[in-house]
Protein backbone atom coordinates (compact mmCIF):
# COMPACT_ATOMS: atom_id res chain seq x y z
CA UNK A 1 0.00 0.00 0.00
CA UNK A 2 0.96 4.02 -0.81
CA UNK A 3 0.49 6.60 1.60
CA UNK A 4 1.23 10.28 0.49
CA UNK A 5 1.77 13.18 2.56
CA UNK A 6 1.97 16.78 0.83
CA UNK A 7 3.87 19.62 1.85
CA UNK A 8 4.79 23.73 0.93
CA UNK A 9 7.23 26.09 0.97
CA UNK A 10 8.74 29.28 -0.63
CA UNK A 11 12.01 29.65 -1.51
CA UNK A 12 14.66 31.19 -3.85
CA UNK A 13 17.64 30.12 -5.52
CA UNK A 14 19.57 30.75 -8.46
CA UNK A 15 21.15 27.56 -10.72
CA UNK A 16 24.71 28.13 -12.16
CA UNK A 17 28.23 26.96 -12.05
CA UNK A 18 30.53 29.64 -10.81
CA UNK A 19 33.40 28.33 -13.08
CA UNK A 20 30.92 28.97 -16.11
CA UNK A 21 30.90 32.38 -17.85
CA UNK A 22 27.29 34.59 -17.70
CA UNK A 23 26.44 33.10 -21.10
CA UNK A 24 27.46 29.31 -20.76
CA UNK A 25 24.99 29.37 -17.25
CA UNK A 26 22.49 31.04 -19.75
CA UNK A 27 22.38 28.46 -21.94
CA UNK A 28 22.70 25.85 -19.40
CA UNK A 29 20.07 27.25 -17.11
CA UNK A 30 18.22 30.01 -18.99
CA UNK A 31 16.56 32.21 -16.96
CA UNK A 32 17.30 30.21 -13.82
CA UNK A 33 20.63 31.07 -13.83
CA UNK A 34 20.26 34.93 -12.99
CA UNK A 35 22.92 36.00 -10.63
CA UNK A 36 19.88 37.38 -8.22
CA UNK A 37 17.54 34.67 -8.08
CA UNK A 38 14.42 34.28 -7.98
CA UNK A 39 11.11 32.18 -6.56
CA UNK A 40 9.42 29.31 -6.35
CA UNK A 41 6.30 27.54 -4.82
CA UNK A 42 7.59 24.23 -3.83
CA UNK A 43 5.31 21.73 -3.25
CA UNK A 44 6.39 18.31 -1.73
CA UNK A 45 4.57 14.80 -1.68
CA UNK A 46 6.35 12.42 -0.03
CA UNK A 47 5.02 8.88 -0.49
CA UNK A 48 5.76 5.84 2.08
CA UNK A 49 4.99 2.19 1.02
CA UNK A 50 4.04 -0.46 3.90
CA UNK A 51 1.02 -2.52 5.57
CA UNK A 52 -1.73 -1.55 7.34
CA UNK A 53 -0.44 -2.37 11.08
CA UNK A 54 -3.21 -4.27 12.46
CA UNK A 55 -4.45 -2.84 15.54
CA UNK A 56 -4.47 1.03 14.43
CA UNK A 57 -5.10 0.20 10.30
CA UNK A 58 -2.54 2.67 10.05
CA UNK A 59 0.68 2.35 7.53
CA UNK A 60 2.26 5.21 9.16
CA UNK A 61 1.17 7.99 11.35
CA UNK A 62 -0.20 10.76 8.87
CA UNK A 63 0.55 13.34 11.89
CA UNK A 64 4.18 11.63 12.59
CA UNK A 65 5.08 12.25 9.03
CA UNK A 66 3.58 16.04 8.75
CA UNK A 67 5.80 16.47 11.96
CA UNK A 68 8.93 15.30 10.08
CA UNK A 69 8.48 16.84 6.86
CA UNK A 70 7.62 20.28 8.25
CA UNK A 71 11.18 20.10 10.94
CA UNK A 72 13.72 18.43 8.47
CA UNK A 73 12.26 20.27 5.56
CA UNK A 74 9.72 23.18 5.71
CA UNK A 75 11.46 24.55 8.18
CA UNK A 76 14.81 24.80 7.53
CA UNK A 77 13.94 25.84 3.97
CA UNK A 78 10.83 27.73 3.96
CA UNK A 79 11.30 31.67 2.70
CA UNK A 80 15.18 31.26 2.39
CA UNK A 81 17.37 31.35 -0.40
CA UNK A 82 18.54 28.30 -0.56
CA UNK A 83 22.38 28.76 -2.37
CA UNK A 84 22.99 30.86 0.34
CA UNK A 85 20.92 29.77 3.89
CA UNK A 86 20.35 26.10 3.41
CA UNK A 87 23.28 23.57 2.81
CA UNK A 88 24.04 21.30 0.86
CA UNK A 89 22.90 24.12 -1.73
CA UNK A 90 26.05 26.31 -1.11
CA UNK A 91 27.98 23.87 -2.87
CA UNK A 92 25.26 21.97 -4.70
CA UNK A 93 23.44 23.60 -7.98
CA UNK A 94 19.48 24.03 -6.19
CA UNK A 95 18.08 22.37 -9.32
CA UNK A 96 14.43 20.41 -8.70
CA UNK A 97 16.59 17.11 -8.93
CA UNK A 98 19.02 17.68 -6.02
CA UNK A 99 16.09 19.09 -4.16
CA UNK A 100 14.63 15.71 -4.26
CA UNK A 101 17.84 13.82 -3.58
CA UNK A 102 18.08 16.30 -0.24
CA UNK A 103 14.53 15.91 0.77
CA UNK A 104 14.80 12.18 0.79
CA UNK A 105 18.40 12.74 2.87
CA UNK A 106 16.71 14.39 5.40
CA UNK A 107 13.54 12.40 5.84
CA UNK A 108 14.42 9.09 5.17
CA UNK A 109 16.17 8.21 8.27
CA UNK A 110 12.95 9.06 10.23
CA UNK A 111 10.59 7.03 8.20
CA UNK A 112 12.00 4.21 8.20
CA UNK A 113 10.51 0.95 10.22
CA UNK A 114 9.81 -2.88 10.62
CA UNK A 115 6.03 -2.54 8.56
CA UNK A 116 7.33 0.75 6.25
CA UNK A 117 9.80 2.91 3.58
CA UNK A 118 9.78 5.95 2.21
CA UNK A 119 9.09 4.94 -1.32
CA UNK A 120 9.60 8.41 -3.55
CA UNK A 121 9.58 11.97 -3.23
CA UNK A 122 8.20 14.50 -5.36
CA UNK A 123 9.16 17.94 -5.63
CA UNK A 124 6.89 20.61 -8.15
CA UNK A 125 8.91 23.59 -9.07
CA UNK A 126 6.28 24.62 -10.88
CA UNK A 127 2.60 23.34 -11.18
CA UNK A 128 3.49 21.74 -14.59
CA UNK A 129 7.37 20.83 -13.88
CA UNK A 130 7.86 18.13 -11.12
CA UNK A 131 10.80 15.33 -10.54
CA UNK A 132 10.19 11.98 -8.70
CA UNK A 133 13.09 10.62 -6.78
CA UNK A 134 13.07 7.23 -5.30
CA UNK A 135 16.17 6.88 -3.63
CA UNK A 136 19.71 5.28 -4.47
CA UNK A 137 22.75 6.92 -5.14
CA UNK A 138 22.36 10.44 -6.47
Amino acid sequence: MLITRRADFSASHVCRLERLSDEANRALYGADSNPHGHGHNYVIEVTLEGDPEPETGMVFDLKRLKDVLHREVVEPMDHRFLNLEVPPFNTVVPTTENLAIEVWRRIEPHLAGPRVRLHGVRVYETEDLYVDYFGGQP
